[in-house]
This record gives structure tokens, sequence and C-alpha cells, in this order.
């Protein structure tokens, strides 16, 4: 037998924390009452209940082992506190009855902390315990206990009647159905009791069918056999496992039952273990939805119904719509009548009363929100309740009449199910549908009243600006966003958000958003409603949207540049397009679930009983994992927790600490670490030493112990923006700016200061701030008025919005105001509006700002000549020329610069520049304001001071630039690249499906585009927070990568998270090569700069092989005809089975510092290769490395940083001189010829990353100085 674990070490609690027996006290049986009883007294007062017995872990009996019993009698122990009790115990003569002599023995049982055993009897028994004379069926409630620190833990109680009589058992040994015949005269009266299991998980479902399974056994047995069934039943439950987070559910045979215990679908979700679809059969829909906002508006809440069991699983139901939120007040669902006194307490609370009380507690209480069960009625006491926003609420009102509720209706078709058992199963499955269905349902209705809360957040500085969330709210939806905003739900809320915390309510909102919305994500500019949002829908076909079924890049020359996002449109403005059919509910396709069944234990207080338990549990994992499918490693991480789990119980600790090894590797999100780290901790001497000769255990144990240091608490406020109250430098200026969300750009910001402060202190003061703020709210406001008539905006395009409207003016064309959108300026004619185009930016040839004599003034006259019309437009614009020329040609040279450049963020940060320009114009208010605002036209004196052309080659293979730092306040570096191509599964959302780009950023950051349009798939997917070096997409759903921090991380593509990790690496992992098999990658080769390769099987993540080069500085590595090469700073090695090649620097260059930066192998079998300091390239050619190289010469470049082979041609990324400045340069090289064909200028900071797309298009990352992206045909 193993070693028993030791005492100290204290393992996850099982399901059950505790379990008690409630009753009447014996001695008042044997009172009057009784005596009363038995003559015929009707009529008996309720006796007080009190708890009889208690039965907490651990249950293996001392006998067996002191040892034993403390640490392996039981899954687990947590913080308990001390009960003593008197324990009456029978004397060996059975026979005495209840009246006859006891022992009394004081023992000690410990309870967990959170369980009031002093309150517990009446909650067991809310309607009292009262003496029946005649029996009664057992009924099951539900129980929610709260310790001080707020967590909760979960009560089941069945409650049932025993006959009272000299015979001594239940129901004198007959079933119950004779027993139920008994007359009051025959069988004398009938007493009730209570069992209660409490657990840490809310399994209302599983734990009501564990007590019926122990009621038939209790009902039969004598009076002195029930603690010892009750304890038999008691050690069962504690040691069943709770389910990791997953998609595997345990299932435990109690006899005549087989309970299935459901796992949390992720760490971040609750247990469901209950039927959600309860509210929706006791009410209404309109009144579900007033019950959800009186639950986020945070109001005093009472359930009432006669029924104690609906109470608790009504309430528990409303809280599992609300998830992600979480309700933090208290909750007490069953309140008997003696606590009555709870409902008045002054803050939010749920709670739930006996259908008697409701006249009682509508006439005393103030204030409350009572909820009838039983008539599906909501009436609020003294307390206003606003309405749900419209739409969202009559998508849910749709999506719930679509839901089937009634399960006879739903399965009508199929036979009857003639084995209790396989019934309960379709039964379940059933359940689960519905479940999903409901849950998506629910969580919809959230994301569609809280999805436009991330458009006023700051995320550096962790502001949330409420009041400009507030205005875009409809006036009818006001109250309801005010009420809400206050509660302490909504600021965890807003506490998720702003951590970017990936949980339901994340994932559903990306899942369901559109196009626009993704564009949204990469624009720097301002938002203004489109001209498609402010005209009127009009239904159309063509609007559905049809999955691609050819899943490629796109043509690049055919995107437009993404365009400006509107403010989106209000909830509350329904559209006829909006309702005009119901909207079905979620068609929710049951994730693939499993289902593991723990072997039975016959004898669970016998410590060898629970050992064999323990083995036939690893027996059985082990034979399940071998036949979990290689790419299902969701599965085999559960059964190696669970395995891992048992034999920790074991006491066999190194064979537990290999399975936690696995599972670190497989899947991090149920890596038990805590527990790890106590196993390791308890770990003797020897078993220590023999842990850290294991290779895996000492990464392991490297790993869970490691502590650098007291790692900061990560800042979880959340601030409301502020107008300053102080004078603000530059700094603090930086940070308002950005806090108030007008712009991030540090440098945008800093010009912006220097436009504020124009001849003055360089100090912003308070009141200059406001009326900045102030006009730049108003702008905003004035362009969300803007209505055009549907013949002005036909002739606009649906994304363009309108920024600026001048004031009513004479112009050569008309009378009317000067429109500016981000494409053109147009004049809005007065008297019957009209649309007259003045120019598009990219066709104006000249701006002047001129005067024009009438009478004896001079009146500032804006001129614009453009290329498509002779006539020059003149409008007397008077005091607003000099601002409208300032923006007019602002705009005019960020188109320019977009066009040039390929680069559409141009336009939008000219925008901002207008926009910043009139609102400093408008702060001022004196004579230098427009020289002030003149200090924000950047382009524009970029374009006149310090013109940069880009040459020809560059501008014909350029097609496109996205920037992945958009929204950050400083650009940052694109380390590495990587394009994977769109694959078409079936179980795949569209959005998976199409082919992506992932940008690796600094400090960990991934940030993945959609290949197909550009815009942002997703904003972030944290892997670690060091530096990243290498990416491969080794299989279809699976991207690996390789961090400075020595661990290769593991992106699922489907849930865009990072769940494994690889740790056997000791050093910077550099680089990845992928080997094919015959279906899907088999093998990939790792290596890391202290030269260690490492070889891997995709389906197993273990390591099949180990390679260790004598050479640090190992940089990259390639596959070329089955030979491994190997790029290290001082050589060039292939590796095989049997030949080994190495090309040594020092033979080839005479300079000792210089070091091989980059090679590419060819299939010409050759070998080029750039070195430190050099600006040639090297070839080889594979069959003799001993003979001289040639050389292809690289003009103007300074250094060499990447390189990679596109079709014949060999694409050079680097830094080079272009125009008398050090830029990013690009040299494309025929690889037949070894000429340079082109040289293109890329980036303003060196090329760090090059990645080819299909071969028909390069990408290239540059520095953190741009911090961009280009995207290059391929010839």
């Amino acid at each position: 037998m193993a070693e028993a674990a030791p005492q100290h070490l204290a393992l996850p609690s099982g399901l059950l924390e505790l379990c008690v027996l409630l009753g009447a006290p014996r001695d008042s049986l044997r009172g009057p009452e009784l005596v009363a009883q038995k003559r015929g007294v009707q009529h008996l007062p309720a006796l007080d209940p009190e708890v009889l017995s208690i039965f907490a872990p651990p249950f293996v009996s001392k006998e067996d082992g002191q040892t034993a019993g403390a640490s392996c009698g039981t899954l687990g122990k947590t913080k308990r506190r001390s009960f003593r009790k008197k324990r009456e115990k029978p004397r060996a003569d059975p026979a005495k009855g209840p009246s006859g002599p006891r022992e009394t023995d004081i023992e000690d049982v410990s309870v967990p902390d959170g369980v009031d055993l002093l309150a517990l009897p009446q909650l067991c028994f809310p309607g009292g315990l009262c003496v029946a004379s005649e029996p009664k069926e057992d009924s099951v409630h539900f129980l929610v206990l709260t310790d001080v620190c707020g967590n909760r833990t979960y009560g089941a109680v069945a409650q049932y009647y025993r006959p009272l009589h000299d015979e001594h058992c239940f129901y004198g040994g007959r079933p119950h159905w004779e027993a139920s015949r008994l007359s009051v005269g025959a069988g004398g009266c009938f007493v009730p009791f209570a069992v209660c299991v409490i657990s840490r998980f809310p399994y209302y479902n599983a734990l009501r069918d564990c007590l019926s399974c122990l009621l038939t056994h209790l009902k039969l047995c004598k009076d002195f056999e029930v603690d010892n069934h009750i304890k038999d039943f008691a050690a069962k439950l504690s040691l069943i496992p709770s389910p990791p987070p997953g998609p595997l559910h345990l299932m435990f045979n109690m006899k005549p039952l087989q309970i299935v215990f459901p796992s949390r679908a992720d760490p971040e979700s609750p247990v469901i273990d209950l039927d959600l679809h309860l509210p929706l059969l006791c009410f209404r829909p309109e009144k579900v939805l007033q019950i959800l906002t009186c639950l986020l508006t945070e109001q005093r809440l009472v359930l009432f119904s006669a029924s104690w069991a609906l109470l608790p699983l009504v309430a528990a139901c409303f809280l599992a719509y609300l998830h992600p939120l979480r309700w933090q007040h208290t909750l007490v669902p069953i309140l008997p009548g003696q606590m009555l006194d709870f409902l008045m307490a002054p803050t939010a609370f749920l709670m739930g009363c006996h259908l008697r009380h409701l006249d009682e507690v509508s006439k005393e209480a103030d204030g409350l929100v009572l909820i009838n069960i039983d008539s599906g009625s909501v009436t609020c006491s003294g307390c206003e309740v606003p309405d749900i926003p419209l739409l969202a609420a009559q998508t849910f009102i749709q999506r719930v009449q679509s839901l089937q509720l009634h399960y006879d209706l739903d399965l009508a078709h199929l036979g009857a199910s003639t084995d209790v058992n396989e019934g309960r199963a379709r039964r379940w499955a059933w359940q689960q549908r519905l479940n999903g269905q409901i849950q998506q349902l629910a969580l919809q209705l959230l994301v569609s009243i809280f999805r436009e809360v991330k458009n006023h957040l700051n995320y550096e500085h962790r502001v949330f600006n409420s009041e400009e969330f507030l205005k875009t709210r409809a006036p009818g939806d006001q109250r309801f966003y005010r009420q809400v905003l206050d509660t302490y739900m909504f600021h965890s809320f807003l506490k998720a958000r702003l951590s970017r915390r990936m949980d339901a309510f994340a994932q559903m909102e990306l899942s369901t958003q559109s196009e626009e919305d993704r564009m949204n994500g990469m624009l720097l500019g301002p938002r203004r409603p489109t001209v498609e949002k402010k005209a009127p829908h009009k239904p159309s076909p063509g609007r559905a949207a049809r999955r691609r079924m050819v899943v490629s890049m796109p043509n690049l020359q055919d995107i437009a540049g993404p365009e400006l996002p509107p403010r989106n449109a209000s909830l509350r403005k329904v559209e006829a397009e909006d309702c005009s059919c119901p909207s079905p509910a979620p068609d929710v396709s049951p994730k693939p679930a499993y289902t593991f069944k723990i072997p039975e234990v016959h004898f669970p207080r016998v410590r060898q009983c629970v050992q064999a338990y323990y083995a036939d549990c690893v027996s059985l994992l082990t034979k399940a994992m071998s036949c979990v499918a290689p790419d299902n490693s969701a599965l085999l991480a559960r059964y190696l927790y669970l395995r891992g789990l048992m034999r920790l119980a074991q006491g066999q600790r190194l064979d537990a600490l290999l399975d936690f090894q696995s599972l670190y590797k497989t899947d991090l999100s149920v890596f038990p670490a805590d527990l790890v780290r106590s196993a390791v901790q308890a770990l003797p001497g020897p078993e220590r030493a023999q842990a850290e000769r294991t290779p895996e255990l000492r990464m392991l144990i490297s790993r869970v112990l490691d502590k650098p240091g007291e790692a900061p608490k990560a800042d979880d406020r959340v601030k409301h923006f502020e107008l300053p109250s102080r004078h603000l430098p530059l700094g603090d200026f930086v940070q308002r700016v950005q806090e108030s969300g007008i712009v991030k750009d540090a440098g945008l910001i800093g010009r912006l200061f220097e436009a504020l402060t124009v001849g003055q202190q360089k100090l912003i003061d308070p009141e200059t701030f406001r009326e900045f703020y102030a006009c730049w709210k108003e702008t905003e406001a004035q362009a969300q008025e803007v209505s055009l008539p549907a013949a002005v905006a036909e002739h606009l395009d649906k994304n363009e919005c309108v920024y600026k409207l001048s004031g009513s003016v004479k112009t050569s064309r008309g009378v009317g105001k000067i429109a500016m959108t981000q494409k053109r300026l147009f004049l809005l004619t007065e008297g019957r509006p009209g649309y007259v185009e003045i120019s598009t930016f990219r066709n104006i040839e000249e701006v002047r700002s001129t005067t024009v004599a009438f009478l004896l003034l001079r009146i500032p006259t804006l001129k614009i000549k453009s290329v498509a019309k002779k006539d020059v437009f003149e409008a007397n614009l008077k005091a607003e020329c000099d601002l409208w020329h300032l923006m007019v040609k602002e705009m005019w040279a960020g188109k320019a610069l977009a066009d040039d450049h390929k680069d559409p963020q141009f336009v939008q940060q000219a925008l901002t520049h207008a926009l910043l320009m009139d609102a400093v114009v408008g702060a001022l208010q004196t004579p230098g304001a427009i020289y002030a605002a003149s200090k924000l036209s950047y382009f524009d004196k970029m374009r006149s001071e310090m013109p940069v052309a880009v040459p020809k080659t560059t501008a014909e293979t350029l097609k496109h630039k996205i920037n992945p730092s958009a929204g950050e306040t400083f650009p940052q570096a694109v380390d590495v690249l990587l394009y994977t191509p769109g694959h078409l599964d079936p179980a795949e959302r569209a959005g998976d499906a199409r082919p992506k780009l992932w940008c690796a950023l600094q400090a960990g950051r991934v940030v993945v585009f959609d290949a197909s349009s550009w815009s942002l798939h997703q904003h972030c997917v944290r892997v670690g927070s060091s530096a990243l070096n290498c990416m491969a997409m080794v299989a279809q759903g699976q991207v690996w990568v390789g961090s400075e921090d020595s661990v290769i991380y593991i992106i699922s593509v489907h849930s865009m998270s990072c769940n494994k990790q690889l740790t056997e690496h000791r050093a910077s992992v550099t680089g990845f090569v992928v080997q094919d098999g015959p279906d899907a990658p088999s093998q990939v080769y790792s290596c890391s700069v202290d030269g260690a390769v490492l070889a891997w099987d995709v389906s197993t993540l273990q390591v099949t092989r180990r390679l260790q080069l004598p050479s640090s500085g190992l940089s990259s590595i390639q596959l070329h005809a089955g030979c491994l090469w190997c790029c290290t700073w001082g050589s060039i090695v292939a590796v095989n089975s049997s030949v080994r090649q190495e090309l040594r620097i020092d033979e080839t260059f005479q300079e000792p510092s210089t070091t091989f930066v980059a090679f590419q192998l060819l299939p010409e079998e050759q070998l080029w290769a750039a070195c430190a300091g050099y600006d040639d390239l090297y070839v080889w050619g594979l069959k003799d490395l001993a003979r001289p190289p040639g050389r292809v010469h690289l003009p103007d470049c300074a250094q060499v940083t990447c390189m990679i082979r596109v079709k014949r041609q060999v694409w050079v990324g680097g830094t080079g001189l272009s125009q008398g400045k050090f830029r990013g340069k690009i040299y494309v090289i025929d690889a037949e010829r070894r000429t340079v064909e082109k040289e293109l200028v890329a980036h303003a900071d060196a090329v760090r990353t090059l990645c080819s797309a299909e071969d028909r298009y390069v990408l290239s990352g540059s520095g953190p100085e741009e911090g961009k992206i280009a995207i290059w045909t391929v010839e």
C-alpha cells in the first residue's frame, strides 16, 4: 500500500462539506404533547428543531491509522471550526426504545466556516417542525449560506416523516404505501426529520437525487442504524471530486439512480445544475425582464411562493441569467417566519418568503420589489424600476417566445423509456440543450445593453467616461443606465472590461461584432454617425451575410481603406427592419461532452476500501486516457487532472506530480497551481531528491516554487473622468486628454499642448481645458444633429460622416453651409436643401485664403481649385475663413500622404488635427487663436517643409498599410508576423474560417487581423509578458509562439486564448520549423538561444528527440531535404542522423566580431546568409560549403535583420539609406540571376520581420518609431 500523504497537505474538497441530521429534541417527544396526540388531540404547537447528528469529513476510522484518517479518508478538508455537541448513543440492547436510558458521549465535530448551526434548524424547517397525524410525502428544498467574506455554500434539505412507536423502526419495516394506510389511532403520530447536505458547489439536481436515494434506505432501517447509513452516504459524497471545468461530467451510482455531476463550462462560469427555464414557466417574458432590471439596478427584492423549493431555484436561475455579472449583495432565498425582520435591511438584497407572509410584508415594508412566483406578478412597493432598453427587450422577448419549454412536447415523437436511468439521461440531455439556449439569449441581452461601454473606456488609465456614455443613450433609456451605472455589479463589470478579461461577455461581444465594429478597433479618428446610420433603412435581400466559400487573401487593389466608424444608433430607436420578424432563439449546438463513471466504494469508512477506490479510479482514468483522440486535448487535460488528484490522495506523490506536469502542458486553465505547490512543499526529503533528478519534475518544481519577489498587485481601480481643478503641466495634460477619450496619441497631444500654450507659461489652466473640452463636445454634438435629406445622402458613400459644418455663407455656387466629411467638401444649400459638390480632398489642386471687396469692406474668402472643375469655388466665410483654410489644407495633405503611402490612417490623423484646430480656436477666442491652431497643421507642414517623395518602385509594389498599435499611446514594434490560411470547417464560426494575420508586439501581446478584410479580429491575446521571437501554425487549431522567457505558448485559434505552455527549453525560444506529415503536421522542431533543439510530437506535445549544439547563439532553424539546418552566431550547422556539416564564420570572414544574422535555403541547393556589419549577401552551394561563396551586393544597406524566399525571389529586410536618411528598406533579389530587382523604402523604422501570404503578398513589420505593417504585392 502506498504511503499516505502528509497530514498538512490539504487536498481540494469533495462534493460534501457537511451532512447534518435534524429533528425534534427527543425530550419534547416524550412530553405531554405526545400524550395528547395519542389521545386524539389534533392541534399541537410547533416544536423547536435542533441538530441531532453531524457528519463531517474525514470519515476513515481512526482504528485504520492516524495518518490515513487525517489525509486519505476524503479528497480534502477545508478550514473548519470545531463544534462541540452531546451525542446520544443507544446501549447494546436496542429494544429499549426511544424512551430507554442512553449513554451520553461528548465529541468534537469540525464544521466548515460559513455554516451557522444555530440558524440551520430554522432553515431546514422554514415552515416549522410540526408532528403530523398522518404520513406526508417527502420534500426537498435548497439553501444558500454566505460567510462573512461573501463566500457561498449550498445546501440541499430532504424532509421525511417516520412514525413514533415501540417497534422503533421506520414504518415498522413496512413499505411506504402500506404505512400510509395507518390511522392516527393505529399508528400514532408521525415525526418529521431532515437530512441536510452542504457543499461548496450548487449541485441542486444532483444533491436532490442523492438525498432521494438516501431516503429509500432510511425508511427501512432501524432507528439505531440511521446514523451509520447517513455517515456512509456522506462518506461516499466526500470521496467524489468536483469535476474540473470543461467538457467532462462525472457520474456516480448512488443506487438506484445514476447521478450526474455536471462540470462548469470554463473556470469563469458557474456550475449550472438546475432547470433554467423555471422562471420562463412562472413569468411572462416582460416580467422576467422587469425582474432582471431590478437585479441590475440592485433593488431590494423579495420572492414569494407556497413552495419552499421554488424560492431558491428561481433565485438561482435569475442570478445565472446575469452571468458574468455577479450579484454581490445579501442572498437569502429562504427566510423563515422568525427572520422576517431581515426584510427591514436598508441595503440591496434578494430574499425569499413563504406566500403566507405576502400580505404582511406588503403592508409593513416600503421600497421593496415583491415577486409572486405562483401568480407570476411583480409589484414595486415604494420604488421606481426603470424600463430596460427597448430594442434589447424586444429581441429578448421574441427569442424567449421561440423556445420550446415543454419536454413532453419537444420529445413527443420518441418512444417511452423502459429504463429509469435511460429516461433520466434523455431528460438531462434535453435540459442541457435548453439551458444552453437560455444562457445564450440572456448573455445576448447583456451584450446588447452594455456593448457600447467599451467606446468610453480608457484602458491605460482605467477611466470610464460615464457622462459621455450617458449622452449617447436615448432619452427613454437614461434612467435605466443612470441607475445601473451606480451599482456595485456594474463597477465589477467595468473592472473586468478595463482588465480586458476574456469572459463570456467578451466572447459573445466578439462573436457578434459587425465588420464596422471590427474596423472601429483600428481607427484613431473621432466617431460620428455615418450616412448609412442616419438614413432610413431599406430592406434588401442582399443584406444577409453569406459565408465565403473560398477563404483566401483579398485582392488588395480592391480594398477600400477602413472608414471612420459611427457612434452606434440608440438602442431605443427601433427600425422597421429590426422588428419585422421574430428573432429566433440562438441555435446552440451542444459542445461535445463526455462522462466519466466513478467506481463504487462499498465501505467508504474503511481505509483499505478507500484506497482500493482510489486505485480503481486511477485504473479507469488511465484506460479512458488511452482512448482519447489525439486532437482532443481538452478531454485529456480533465483526465490528467482527476488522475493526479486521485494519485495524490493515494499518497503516490511523484506520479501525481507527473500528471500535473502533463496537465501544465496540455491545458493551463485547469492547472491547480496552489495544490501542486503544496504537494511539492510536502514532499519528504528522499522523494524531493528523486523529483529533482527527474527532468520533467525538476522543471515543474522550479515553475511552481519560483517566486522572484512579491508581485505587485494589479491595478483594478475604476476612475471616472473629471475635468481638472489645477494647472496641468505637459505630462498631466497628456494623461487627462487620454482619459477624456478625445485622442490617445502622446505625440499629437504634445502638439495640442503647444497650441494651447502659445505665448504663455507652459501650463494649461483649468478654465482653458474646460473651454477646450466643451468646444470639442459641442462640435461632436452638432455633428450628431446633422440630418441630411435623402437627396443629399445619396451623393455620399454610406460610411461617410459629416464632421464639420460651417455657418450659412454666400458662395460662388449658392448660399448654404459647407460640410466636411473624411472624403470631401460639399455645399448643403439652403431653401430647398440640395447637394453641391465642392471637391474631394484627392482632387484639390489649390487652396487659398484671400479677401474680396464689397462696397468699402474686404471680406475674407476661401478659394478652392479642383482638378475636376474649371471654375474656382469661392466662399465668403468671413470670421471662419482662416480656420477653414487650415482645416482644408490639413485634410488635403493627409489625403495626399495616404495615397502616397497606401495608409488610410493619414486621413484619420489629419481629420483629428482639423477638429482639434476647431476646438483650439473655439477655446482661446483670441487674435492669436489661428496661429495657435496652426501648430496642429502637422501634415501640411510636413508636405511643404519636408517633402518626401515615395519612390516609384515602392509606390507600385506597396498595396496597403495597417497599424496594429492603433489606439495605443505610442507605436509598438512589430517583432513577428505570421499569416495563416483560412479553413472551411463546419464546426467553426465564419470568422474563424477566414485567413488571419498574427502580429507579435511588445510584452507578450499578439494582435490578430482578419486577412480577408484587414479588420481587427482580436485586439490582444496575452502570452506571458516577455518579448516574442517566433510564431508558427502547427496545426489547424494551434499557433505556437516562442518567447524570451523560454516558454512556448500555444494559442487556440478557436477560443483565441492561451491555455497550454511547453516549458522544456531553458533559454529564449528563437525559432520553429514544422515537418508536415501526409495529412497534418506530425513533428515540430523548436530551438533556443542556448543551442538546444527539441523535436515535438504534435498530438501528444511530448519531446521525441533532443539535440544540443556545441555553440550558443542559435537564432533560427530550417528543414531541407530531410536535414535540419541551424544558424548560430558563429556557424551554420546541418544535422541529420548520419551527416553533420558546418559552415564556420571565422573561416570565411576576416572580421572576428561579425555574426550570422539570417539565412535561407533555396531548392536550387543554395544557402543564402547575411552577416552583421556587411552590406552583401553570401551564397554557398550546399554540395560544397568549402568553396568560396558568391556575393549579392545590397546598395545603401546598413543592416540586415530578416530574409524570406517567395517564389523565385529572396526578400531581405533591414535598414538602408534613402534620400539622406536611414529608413526601413526591403531588397527584392532574383534568386537565379542574383541581382537586386527592387529597393523598397518600406518604413520609417527598421524592418523587423517579413512573412509571405500564399506567395501573393509579402508583409513587413517595422520597429517602434513607426510600428506599422506594410503589404506588398509579389510579381
